[in-house]
């Protein structure tokens, strides 16, 4: 039968240790233990993580006093990002269980929060007990009012309770300062509609997760992302921009027909999805001339293909528009005609420019190869 060894496990799943007072986990051993509860102490003394990791000492002392095989850590999370920080503690775990050669645990948290940990630790080793740590204080209303304040200092709470509100706020104030009192009201319960669908969905972690991508693509120097984010957006709004073309101006009288609604969608939509299409593509080229100088030629027509093809749709919408004299098109059927043929021929040099340049920068990558192969020679 295997020797039982315990180890006495203290989650500090917001990192108090590290972002308050600095250090870094896990931390291991008795008197390493103590002397992470100190600093944390003198850094914030009413801190529930103190208690929490001296009661911790003291179960492992219990322990040692019954001649048992015990070892008290500290595991900490992260004071932010909640699933990193699970996922660290899961780390750190196994960091922890290598070195002391635990095979069972007792758990020791400061609060509810911490129980969400419980099923990371149950995976990596055995718990034979949980204990919370409760600090006894008075109940008042001074106590209740020093409590409320902590919370609301404790940007994990403020953060998701305090921008909302004041928000709202703010655009009720301004929505009643333009003359539009009504509206206040539906604008304010929109945008806590709107909050609390993002936060009981999950898609502020969705959210979370794709500024950290771009926080990440930006720092490896990588810039597609971000450019294809902001073309998603350009899309977006040439969409919105196509359908209310469509139905305010060109969608009444008499000529309306399937074919020019979806002309006069594209009138309206066409400009913006060029940029989309053009502000993609620079973050493409952008990275390939960064990264991989040598294939910029694979993508350097891209752009101009993008930009062709959209002035030719462009001009081809302004055109039958024109002639079928669709109800307010700002252009007249005499004009119609020279907005075509001007559009077509542009789409026509660009996309030549674009071959042309395309050819040229094969033809110097080639001629860059040759020049390395004849200096290896």
């Amino acid at each position: 039968m295997a020797e039982r060894r315990t180890l006495v496990l203290s989650v500090d799943r917001d990192d108090d240790l590290g972002y308050k007072a600095g250090l870094e986990g896990p931390v291991v051993g008795r008197d390493a233990c103590i002397a992470a509860a100190n600093a944390l102490a003198l850094v914030d003394p009413e801190d529930s993580d103190v208690n929490a990791i001296f009661q911790a000492v003291k179960i492992a002392d219990g322990l040692v006093a019954n001649c048992e095989e015990v070892e008290v850590a500290i595991v900490a999370g992260d004071h932010l990002h909640m699933i990193e920080g699970d996922r660290k503690i899961a780390r750190d775990l196994e960091r922890v269980i290598a070195r002391t050669g635990a095979n069972e645990c007792i758990l020791v948290t400061d609060g509810a929060e911490d129980d969400f940990v419980l099923p990371i630790i149950q995976s990596r080793i055995a718990v034979s007990s949980v204990r919370r740590v409760v600090v006894t204080q008075m109940v008042n209303l001074e106590g209740t009012y020093y409590i409320l304040k902590k919370l609301l200092d404790d940007p994990k709470i403020s953060r998701p309770l305090l921008v909302p509100v004041g928000l709202a706020m703010l655009l009720f104030a301004i929505a009643y300062l333009l003359g539009y009192p009504d509206g206040a009201m539906i604008v304010v319960v929109g945008v806590i509609g709107v909050y609390l669908l993002f936060r009981g969905l999950g898609y502020d972690d969705i959210f979370g997760s794709s500024y950290r991508a771009v926080a990440n693509s930006l720092s490896h120097g990588r810039f597609t992302l971000v450019t294809n984010l902001a073309a998603v957006l350009l899309m977006i709004i040439g969409a919105v921009t196509g359908i209310t073309t469509m139905v305010v101006h060109y969608m009444g009288g008499d000529q309306s027909s399937g074919l020019l609604m979806v002309l006069a969608f594209a009138y309206g939509a066409v400009p913006w999805w060029i940029s989309a299409g053009l502000v993609s593509s620079a973050g493409r080229l952008l990275d390939v001339w960064l990264g991989e100088r040598g294939e910029v030629s694979r993508v350097l027509l891209l752009p101009f293909v993008t930009l062709a093809s959209g002035l030719f749709v462009y001009g081809a919408a302004i055109y039958v528009l024109a002639i079928n004299r669709v109800p307010e098109f700002p252009i007249l059927a005499e004009a119609g005609l020279q907005y075509f043929v001007a559009l077509a021929l542009a789409a026509g040099a660009c996309l030549a420019l674009g071959l042309w340049l395309q050819h040229s920068a094969r033809r110097s990558s080639r001629d860059a190869d040759d020049r390395t192969c004849l200096q290896a020679e």
